[in-house]
């Protein structure tokens, strides 16, 4: 292998990485908002009934054709195209972080949801039995109890989402992998641009196991048979 042009390889599809990084912690951050709603909204049967449909549209198509969907899709609706939302709807950028929250949201809310239920009865009793709100109960009790259960589980989500930024090189975003993509159409060596991204992506996959296994030690230290510093 030619070692400098793997060195320039790197260096050019690092220049994706703001990009990537940007499409991935505001799908995550978008994703968990609207998670949160979507199990809010399954208090109510009505709601559950919206909720639950939503969760089986969007996990159980790909994120590519929702991608799709939303970047060529809603462009033949002339509502939309006259509306106050087509300034960004018209715009790649958007509608793939657009599909990259939407896609989340659905996953994130199953996880949030297993979380949740896992908060023992007891705990809240004893929150309602001290004069606790509704809400301070959510935030002091149920919230902190779900997360660190579901912590293990949303590791994953997160580290799916951070390859799943991949797929919106395909409506010409110029992220990590569109730039490998680029790439290879300008050289014609595919392998070692490819194993220069597939380097990355693992890295920071690593990087993020890292800081999940940490957060999990911090959260439950007794499961880890030593008291967190």
């Amino acid at each position: 292998m030619d070692l400098s042009f793997l060195t320039g390889i790197f260096g050019r599809i690092l220049t994706g990485l703001p990009l990537t990084l940007n499409l991935w912690l505001l799908s995550l951050l978008g994703g968990g908002v609207l998670a949160l709603l979507l199990n809010l909204l399954r208090t109510t049967r009505a709601g559950d009934a919206v909720a639950s449909s939503y969760v089986f549209l969007f996990r159980g198509t790909p994120l590519l054709i929702q991608i799709f969907m939303i970047y060529f899709g809603l462009a033949n609706f002339g509502f939309i195209r006259h509306s106050f939302l087509w300034p960004f709807l018209r715009e790649p950028y958007w509608c793939g972080l657009l599909a990259l929250v939407l896609n989340d949201a659905a996953y994130t809310s199953e996880i949030l949801r297993g979380g949740l239920r896992a908060v023992p009865k007891g705990a809240i009793e004893a929150g309602r039995v001290s004069g606790m709100s509704r809400l301070t109960i959510l935030r002091r009790i149920t919230l902190p109890i779900a997360i660190r259960q579901a912590l293990p589980a949303y590791t994953n989500e997160i580290i799916s989402m951070l390859k799943a930024t991949a797929l919106v090189s395909t409506i010409t975003l110029m992220d990590m992998t569109g730039i490998a993509r680029a790439a290879i159409s300008e050289t014609w060596r595919a392998v070692e641009i490819l194993l220069c991204a597939a380097v990355i992506y693992l890295a920071l996959s690593i990087l993020v196991a890292r800081a999940a296994t940490w957060l999990e030690r911090r959260l439950s230290p007794w499961q880890f048979g030593r008291t967190a510093r």
